[in-house]
């Protein structure tokens, strides 16, 4: 946990309403004014559509019933981990993006189900968001959720967007505001 540089971890599956709490924090950090690298989860795949298909093609025939993009096998959580703890000490790291259909691929000149190559994240962000599966997991390796200020764990439900705004933007003042006194700017 930082209060120069603070993290904050939405986590839940797909169809759960991640992407509905992005939405809600992206517009909070616009109202408010609040600089933050935006990181998807799927970025830290082991491995891009192909290989994943072709890997679960092999756990299946095998027998292994339980090859998901769940599992650590199949993830960077180390990258996770380590991009957390240095954003939280520097307010740096680096990451890349999953390009999950051709329209966001195109930019890229790249084939949909790759990633990007590893690049900085934005200098002097406010904070740092990450959406995903593992923002707060924790195994006998790796423990993510020890980094973040606030994680927030989406199950699927009804409508709770004017709750999120009602609940997250006294957060996003708070952290900004122990931001402000760490830095001596308050």
């Amino acid at each position: 946990m930082s209060e120069r540089h603070p993290i904050i971890a939405i986590t839940g599956s797909s169809g759960a309403g991640t992407s509905t709490v992005t939405r809600t924090f992206s517009n909070i950090f616009r109202r408010e004014g609040v600089k933050a690298a935006i990181i998807e989860g799927d970025s830290f795949h082991r491995y891009d559509r192909k290989e994943m298909k072709a890997r679960g093609a092999e756990a299946e025939k095998a027998g292994n019933g339980h090859f998901s993009h769940f599992s650590a096998e199949n993830n960077l959580f180390g990258e996770i981990e380590n991009l957390f703890k240095t954003y939280g000490e520097t307010g740096q790291g680096k990451s890349r993006k999953y390009l999950h259909n051709a329209e966001e691929a195109e930019p890229y000149k790249q084939e949909p189900g790759t990633f990007t190559p590893w690049e900085d994240l934005p200098a002097d962000t406010d904070m740092l968001f990450y959406e995903g599966l593992h923002g707060a997991v924790v195994t006998p390796e790796h423990n993510i959720a020890q980094h973040p200020d606030l994680r927030v764990g989406v199950v699927p439900g009804g409508k709770m967007e004017l709750a999120m705004q009602l609940i997250f933007t006294p957060f996003v003042w708070r952290m900004m505001e122990r931001k402000k006194r760490a830095l001596g700017l308050a």
